[in-house]
């Protein structure tokens, strides 16, 4: 079996600065077994001379990490290799050890991965796991916290965080997951505590063969899901393998031949924002059901015995907490998909502006290369460059919570325009 850091798509520097974290991570654990164990030292600190004529143990890790990076890049396989390189028995991240498989597996009981299903991570949930991260490692190694998409942390929350980080147990290490380490991503305050890792976006070749090796994808297949993906892993093997994204992928990259006037535009954007809706509803619907049905039978759900109704009607309020929370997962998802969509349109725009510019780089959409180039020759390199741009504005204004069919009729109407 490949050790943890084999998914870890052309982040070679980045893999290097963690595996010799392990290592210095695996050398406290050994100097701890005299109950002396040395304090992990936060970014910007000094950290205590050893004695005369000994190594540092902590040289090379600390207790707080940030993983930033662009859609696809892996922050949160980084981070969970980086877990999974922690509770390893080697201190290595073997990938073969009982401590590599549970946490791989997400079942190490000191691993705890907190995954955004709604719009934010909210306060209540940030004090229960701090909380719970204080306690004592049951494996003996170290209590890890991995937060994806840490910029989702409202202010409360990111409070309750630094709180933590500012004062950390002895064996608790915080990885968080974010964009950027820009202020509207992640508070300055937790930034100045935590160690960087910046990943990039990996080359389309080192995606493919990670499809080839991996997946079991026929090679042309993966060269061409790759570019289309962007650099983004994920989104590359479900362009391989699933044919229902190839199809939504041609409706988006058709947008551009059917924008011929305002009633055309406006149906467009309909059509742009139904589709992600109904892929939104099919990713959780299963999920949605099986929450449900779970809640209902603890709560005595088709019991007979004495109470039984009375306390199914009493759960009213459990209930509509759970569909809260499904709701917002639902937005969530209806906005990831969007997002999708997005990312190929501005694909197509890229394409059209470096034909315009004879820019010698690849095409992103291989199929479509012949549309971009009659689109850059319609346009030129200014009227590409601003469709683009409104792309690019339509992401930054649903990012700021703006209704996502406003943004996307603005946009179609710019696209239009030119």
């Amino acid at each position: 079996m490949p050790d943890v850091f084999a998914d870890l798509v052309g982040q070679d520097e980045a893999v290097t600065e963690l595996r010799r974290a392990a290592a210095a991570a695996a050398a406290v654990l050994r100097a701890g077994a005299t109950d002396r164990t040395p304090a992990l030292v936060a970014p910007g600190e000094a950290a205590p001379a050893p004695a005369a004529g000994a190594p540092d143990p902590a040289a090379g890790m600390t207790h707080a990490w940030i993983f930033t990076g662009p859609p696809g890049s892996g922050r949160s396989v980084a981070a969970r290799a980086f877990a999974a390189a922690l509770q390893c028995a080697y201190g290595t991240g073997c990938g073969e050890c009982p401590g590599c498989h549970t946490t791989m597996g997400g079942t190490n009981a000191d691993v705890r991965m907190v995954v955004p299903e709604g719009l934010s991570i909210g306060v209540g949930e940030m004090r229960a796991l701090v909380l719970r991260a204080a306690s004592t490692p049951s494996g003996g190694r170290w209590q890890v916290v991995v937060i994806e998409d840490a910029d989702r942390l409202t202010e409360a929350a990111g409070n309750a965080l630094l709180k933590a980080i500012e004062e950390p147990p002895p064996r608790t290490v915080f990885l968080l997951c974010a964009p950027s380490t820009h202020p509207d991503d992640i508070s300055v305050t937790i930034r100045s505590r935590c160690r960087v890792v910046p990943l990039r976006q990996p080359p389309a070749t080192a995606v493919a063969e990670v499809l080839v090796r991996r997946d079991g994808i026929a090679p042309d297949v993966a060269q061409w899901a790759a570019a289309a993906a962007q650099g983004h892993v994920g989104r590359a093997r479900r362009l391989a393998r699933d044919p229902e994204a190839r199809k939504r992928r041609e409706a988006v990259l058709a947008v551009p031949r059917r924008l011929t006037g305002v009633g055309a535009a406006f149906d467009a954007a309909s059509a742009l924002i139904e589709a992600a809706e109904a892929e939104a509803e099919a990713s959780v619907a299963e999920a949605d059901a099986a929450e449900r049905a779970a809640l209902e039978t603890a709560l005595g759900a088709g019991g007979t015995g004495r109470g039984a109704a009375g306390a199914i009607r009493g759960a009213a309020g459990q209930l509509k907490d759970l569909e809260k929370r499904q709701k917002s997962r639902a937005t969530r998802a209806q906005r990831d998909a969007l997002d999708r969509a997005l990312v190929d349109l501005a694909g197509f725009y890229r394409d059209a502006l470096t034909m315009a510019l004879r820019a010698p780089v690849d095409p992103v959409h291989t199929d479509t290369a012949a549309l971009a180039g009659a689109g850059a020759q319609k346009w030129d390199a200014e009227g590409s460059l601003r469709r683009l741009e409104a792309v690019l504005a339509c992401r930054a204004a649903i990012d700021a919570n703006v209704k996502p069919r406003i943004a996307v009729e603005a946009m179609m109407l710019a696209l239009w325009k030119g």
